[in-house]
């Protein structure tokens, strides 16, 4: 598929569990419920705004993938995509975020406390639906991720303006802080199925592969898209001062002078010299570089795959990570 194409990745050309994924957001409406006018009204904002909603997706073909039938995958999804909403809810808040989706954050309408409460009911909401489902190996995946979660946004905050970060320590915080849930996302799928341990370990390895890969596509898109295709400012990753591996790299491969550019931008958030970076980063090969590595993971998780037999929601999921790659939104 060429890398011009902008269909999103959560949407194959048949997309067969279009209903299972209705039934989905049903669950979510349910269960935004609250007396708290307040809660109701940003929940169903965040939640309204869409997305790839490629994590409960995850959860439905890998159950779908290892024959489970019944309606615990449709609630286990739900549950993934509250946890999600509520990092969202969190990140704006800590990056001062004021766009995504397209649309205004959460944050920047009804202001940061709100967001960061609302945030926090939408994990206690999804900690009462996994007790609801009384399985203890859900409730051991989904907390364990919840907590890892954490540590890469603490992670993240402590790498924030440090140009000197090693790539090493970069790929720990995407492990950490998005891979996970992808990988508790797939690993949901099979412990729903009752799954062997070894079937179990392969589907959340393609979980982690393509949640890494996703992640380093967006973050070379903050310096190769644009505003309205990806629904967020570009330059935003530079403005929060972020060391993405695009950055890490042009680094590596630029001059001094073109170096000395880079760590300014990084330690200082500055953007005003944006295009510049932009020109850098791609002179250098330092965007092709990201978008290999991000290759190398689908790829990865692509041949985890084939532990599973044959069926439509094996192939949805090969086509799914080879599009989530190829992106250019």
């Amino acid at each position: 598929m060429p890398a011009t194409d902008t269909t999103s990745p959560a949407a194959p050309p048949t997309d067969f569990i279009a209903e299972g994924m209705s039934r989905v957001d049903e669950v979510i409406r349910s269960r935004l419920a609250s007396d708290v006018a307040l809660i109701e009204q940003i929940s169903h904002y965040i939640i309204g705004a869409g997305g790839k909603r490629i994590r409960p997706r995850l959860v439905l073909l890998f159950a779908e993938a290892l024959g489970h039938a019944g309606p615990e995958p449709y609630e286990a999804a739900a549950i993934v995509e509250f946890i999600h909403t509520a990092t969202l809810l969190h990140d704006d808040v800590v990056d001062e975020s004021s766009l995504r989706r397209g649309r205004a954050t959460a944050n920047a309408l009804f202001g940061n406390a709100a967001s960061v409460l609302v945030g926090d009911f939408l994990y206690s909401r999804a900690f009462q639906m996994m007790v609801s489902l009384n399985r203890m190996r859900v409730l051991e995946v989904l907390a364990d991720a919840t907590n890892v979660i954490a540590e890469g946004e603490v992670l993240q905050l402590m790498n924030m303006h440090d140009p000197d970060l090693v790539v090493a320590d970069y790929l720990r915080v995407i492990r950490y802080k998005t891979a996970k849930l992808f990988e508790a996302s797939a690993r949901l799928g099979a412990v729903i199925a009752g799954a062997a341990p070894e079937i179990e370990e392969a589907c959340a390895d393609y979980g982690r592969a393509l949640g890494t890969a996703f992640q380093l596509v967006d973050d070379l898109l903050d310096y190769e898209g644009d505003t309205q295709a990806l629904g967020k400012n570009v330059g935003d990753d530079l403005r929060e001062g972020k060391p993405t591996l695009p950055l890490l790299l042009a680094m590596e491969r630029g001059t001094p002078e073109e170096r000395a550019l880079i760590r300014h931008a990084i330690e200082h958030g500055e953007v005003e010299r944006l295009p510049e970076i932009v020109a850098i980063v791609s002179r250098t090969g330092a965007l092709q570089a990201t978008r290999d590595a991000a290759r190398t993971e689908a790829q990865h998780a692509r041949e985890r795959l084939f532990v599973l037999p044959p069926s439509r929601a094996r192939e949805a999921l090969l086509e799914f990570s080879a599009r989530s790659v190829e992106r250019s939104s």
